[in-house]
């Protein structure tokens, strides 16, 4: 039953989801179009989740990935506004990310901190950062190939099948499932989360290990503000509030552990699709936002309850 749940469950709650508003909006919500819009709504919080995998399976949690992508939003918007090349201003913004992880692994690891604190800590700070940077608004910037990453398709580039940011997602899901699964760090990433006292016994570098697992996050959520930023065409050190409990939902959805050691990139994109499929069916059914919370914060507690579920029945 455990295996079940963990293998074949997140794709059949897909199925569901999918034929559940299919039956019930499908002229509005059964079409290619809006698919299109649910690849490019998903893109942004699979390739952060694609981090959260990593720290979840290490046995952390990242409270502040919301704040992170907004501030890679301005940070980007700041940078290409005043002359950088679309490149440089976004591997920038993704290092400023990769050094925001290193602070947070920093202490987590070097302090013994708790992970909810710090992040938590962290999840404020970065937001007031962000503001801060942005002057308290909007960050307008010159249009550049960035904003073409999570647009449609115009008719001569159709052979793409799907929009850049979309494909970019795909590449770093690849990377992470390789980097989990055939790597000593990812060896390491799993051995940290199932026992932490134990990996250390083996010679592992936990401490090591962890600053590298929020780093690399970090770096992940930066990227994910850059397509964020694509998506809305600003920096908005306001936007991705509450993001991280849709990131974290997917992830534990996917069939990855709350206590860490388990975790899958597959089930993390199942579960960032299956968040995207209710948002998007809940707004084509016309629910108001009080409704879409509601749902939301339920699924959010089922994915909890079968996390606590599965490991029950080890």
């Amino acid at each position: 039953m455990t295996t079940w749940l963990t293998r074949l469950g997140p794709l059949a709650g897909l199925a569901a989801v999918l034929l559940l508003f299919a039956a019930l909006r499908p002229a509005q919500f059964a079409t290619g179009a809006n698919a299109e819009i649910m690849l490019l709504q998903t893109a942004v919080v699979a390739t952060a989740a694609l981090g959260m995998t990593l720290v979840i399976v290490s046995g952390g949690i990242d409270l502040s990935v919301g704040s992170q992508i907004a501030l890679a939003t301005v940070t980007l918007a700041s940078l290409l506004a005043r002359g950088w090349s679309p490149a440089a201003a976004a591997l920038a913004t993704v290092a400023c990310g990769a050094v925001v992880g290193c602070l947070i692994g920093g202490l987590v690891a070097g302090l013994r901190l708790p992970p909810f604190i710090v992040t938590l800590g962290m999840w404020g700070g970065l937001r007031g950062l962000a503001k801060g940077l942005a002057g308290e608004t909007m960050v307008v910037a010159p249009t550049s190939w960035l904003n073409d990453l999570l647009t449609s398709l115009p008719p001569d580039r159709g052979w793409l099948l799907v929009p850049p940011g979309v494909w970019l997602t795909i590449l770093l899901a690849v990377a992470v499932a390789v980097l989990l699964q055939a790597t000593v760090l990812g060896r390491h990433i799993l051995a940290t989360g199932s026992s932490e006292p134990t990996a250390r016994l083996c010679g592992v570098a936990v401490d090591r290990v962890k600053i590298l697992v929020y780093a690399i996050a970090s770096a992940l959520a930066a990227v994910a503000g850059v397509l964020q930023y694509a998506y809305l065409t600003v920096g908005d050190p306001t936007t991705a509030l509450g993001m991280e409990l849709d990131i974290i939902a997917a992830v534990v959805i996917g069939g990855a552990s709350l206590a860490g050691g388990r975790g899958s990139v597959a089930g993390t994109l199942i579960g960032a699709l299956i968040m995207t499929a209710v948002a998007n069916g809940c707004t084509k059914l016309e629910l108001p936002n009080w409704v879409q919370e509601i749902v939301t914060g339920a699924i959010i507690v089922a994915a909890v309850a079968i996390d606590r579920f599965r490991r029950r029945d080890e």
